[in-house]
């Protein structure tokens, strides 16, 4: 054990992270030593900030508690504390079954951290953090909580109701995140389209993307997540009109079945997710779309599947992910339906699915060939420097694994020639055009 050392693991979605490093800038402003998501985790406190959206994540959180509260026992590390999205939901269990944690906090009052540790909360830093990405990109959140009520999923239990940040908190953020070096921004909430409809009761996540696409130095911003139902259409605009707002969108659709839609709660049918589609595509030539689908929802059938597979070869989405249907306690479709597709059945439907995209995106990444592309280098890796495109967002898309005689600085933005492609990787080299 470390003393003066804190150790913040990091679970789940880029949320979470957000919360981290807004932890970690108050704890260091204690004078503490902090570290991210350590290999061997051997502070004086160890803080996991854990996921609860679906049952995987669930268990990769309390696999991550159990280590850490061996670790404990055996004197390795000092206090264990325990917050996020799971800590939120399941406090009170989680305590009956590993009490060796020191603190459970929830999703929200986690400055209660520094109470723990005798520090104090700095009220003038709370738009302040220490970015653990690289220092070129970070995710800026506009929002806390979800209104949409999915049937499926638990985000609303542990995070309430829909807020709003201010405009003027998040353009202050945006600014000291470009004072720091940051490029490109990820603008990230449960459902982004929804920003600004608790304040004023209509979406205002236009404005925003204009303000923040206003300030200097920002090269890029990237656009997380957005809910189909209720799309603000005033959006592709900005998208189309805005030359640092990345011609990316990334948008959850889960199925296109209307019954299955239906029983999801997502207020949307199959042929206004199509239209849709089609307007996306029409008003912003050229963008790419990732989206979220689901099998094995309670009730569907090989007939909805089909029809899901359909829609998929329909219309090729340029990145797209996939899950299986698990059951999370609490949820309406875990109080309402019978989880009655076998396990089998959800996975070979996934697998199939996988495989159709998997053709469908070396496809789209194979027409990039012979093209020059705006490249943000991320990386190196051996003899290759790694980078992405404005259609790639960090750690889900495409990379690009470029050859440069030389040196290609992290950051930077470079003109990059594609020589090949895979599924989910293209190749390329520096390009005898000028640099952006």
């Amino acid at each position: 054990m470390t003393n003066g050392l804190i150790d913040i693991i990091t679970l789940g979605c880029s949320k979470n992270l957000v919360d981290s490093e807004k932890l970690i800038r108050q704890l260091e402003a204690e004078g503490y030593s902090v570290r991210h998501d350590p290999e061997d985790p051997n502070g004086e406190y160890v803080v996991i900030n854990t996921c609860g959206f679906i049952s995987d994540a669930q268990e990769e959180s309390i696999q991550m508690i159990l280590e850490c509260a061996e670790l404990k026992k055996r004197g390795v590390i000092g206090k264990l504390f325990v917050m996020g999205c799971l800590s939120q939901l399941y406090s009170k269990e989680l305590l009956q079954e590993i009490p060796d944690v020191d603190k459970y906090l929830g999703k929200f009052n986690w400055d209660l951290i520094l109470t723990e540790i005798k520090g104090k909360w700095h009220s003038e830093l709370v738009n302040e953090r220490r970015i653990t990405t690289p220092s070129h990109y970070a995710y800026l959140k506009i929002a806390e909580g979800c209104n949409r009520r999915c049937a499926f999923c638990a985000i609303p239990l542990m995070t309430g109701s829909y807020k709003s940040r201010e405009i003027k908190d998040i353009v202050d953020e945006a600014h000291k995140l470009v004072s720091a070096g940051v490029k490109e921004i990820q603008l990230i909430a449960q459902d982004i389209t929804y920003y600004g409809r608790d304040i004023s009761g209509k979406s205002r996540i236009s404005e925003l993307v204009e303000r923040i696409s206003d300030i200097d130095g920002i090269e890029w911003i990237r656009l997380h997540y957005a809910y189909p139902d209720k799309f603000p259409y005033e959006l592709l605009k900005v998208i189309r009109e805005r030359n640092n707002v990345c011609n990316y969108l990334d948008i959850a659709l889960q199925h296109i079945n209307d019954n299955i839609l239906k029983r999801m709660h997502r207020n949307i049918s199959s042929s206004q997710t199509k239209e849709l589609l089609k307007r996306i595509r029409e008003e912003v030539p050229g963008i790419h779309l990732r989206t979220t689908l689901m099998v094995g929802f309670p009730g569907e059938t090989d007939d909805d599947f089909s029809e899901l597979v359909d829609f998929v070869e329909q219309f090729t989405f340029e990145r797209m992910g996939a899950f299986a249907y698990s059951e999370v306690e609490r949820t309406l479709s875990a109080r309402k339906y019978l989880d009655d597709v076998p396990m089998d059945v959800k996975e070979s439907r996934l697998s199939k699915l996988m495989e159709i995209q998997q053709d469908i995106s070396e496809q789209h990444n194979q027409k990039k060939i012979n093209h020059y592309f705006k490249t943000i280098i991320d990386r190196k890796e051996g003899d290759f420097f790694i980078g992405r495109t404005e259609f790639d967002s960090p750690e889900v898309d495409s990379e690009v694994l470029i050859k440069s005689e030389k040196e290609l600085s992290l950051g930077s933005f470079q003109n990059v020639f594609i020589t090949g492609a895979e599924a989910f990787d293209l190749y390329g080299v520096v390009g005898i055009k000028k640099n952006f």
